[in-house]
């Protein structure tokens, strides 16, 4: 079996230790790090995705699955760094002011990762000007807002327009979701995509930064 298939198929079990072991042991024999994060990584938690959207699996076996990857990326990243891999893109995620829910937006983050996109968290109880400063400031190129209360929500169509003040709104695209965010509200606020589910939200990132 090949270690990619091998790393792949822990990740997807969630074993992180056997994960970090078998990526350590490829990296030592000169297997190549983009290779490693591509086809063995990335491609473990991209069946993840699958199998979440489709409720073949739960969010605890998305959040042991996400588990494992980190452990195995934890590895590779300085050496990442140094054979000039770059991620795909820059996202910065975060819950909408006066929100404190925070799992759906950290399985996104997840995912993001799992599609190689570099994600900056901004937690949850966000106001609109910390998105657009922090893509600003880090050039982002996404910035996705989650909401899981109705009364939270208009904080997205601030962040619409605080994007059009700041002058980037033809540089960024602004994904928004939650249990009560449907596709006639991103399209009323002037949002660029909205997604119901994690898998989904990298799925459209992923065709954003390509």
């Amino acid at each position: 079996m090949s270690v990619f298939i091998e790393i792949s198929e822990n990740l997807q079990k969630g074993k992180a230790k056997i994960v970090a072991e078998l990526v350590q042991k490829a990296v030592d024999d000169g297997v190549s790090v983009k290779e490693l994060l591509n086809q063995g990584l990335l491609e473990g938690m991209s069946v993840i995705g699958e199998k979440f959207k489709n409720n073949e699996i739960y969010v605890p076996e998305v959040l042991v699955a996400a588990r494992a990857m980190n452990a195995g990326v934890t590895i590779l990243k300085p050496l990442l760094a140094e054979s000039g891999v770059k991620p795909i893109g820059k996202a910065c995620i975060g819950t909408i002011k006066g929100d404190l829910h925070d799992i759906g937006k950290n399985l996104v983050k997840m995912m993001f990762e799992g599609k190689g996109i570099e994600v900056v968290d901004l937690g949850t109880d966000v106001s609109p000007e910390k998105f657009v400063a922090t893509a600003k400031e880090q050039n982002c190129q996404i910035i996705a807002c989650s909401a899981l209360l109705t009364t939270t929500m208009g904080g997205m169509k601030d962040v619409v327009e605080v994007a059009k003040a700041e002058g980037i709104r033809d540089k960024v695209k602004i994904m928004v979701g939650g249990a009560p965010v449907t596709d006639s509200f991103c399209e009323q606020i002037g949002a660029d995509a909205y997604t119901p589910d994690a898998a989904s939200a990298a799925d459209a990132a992923a065709a954003f930064l390509k």
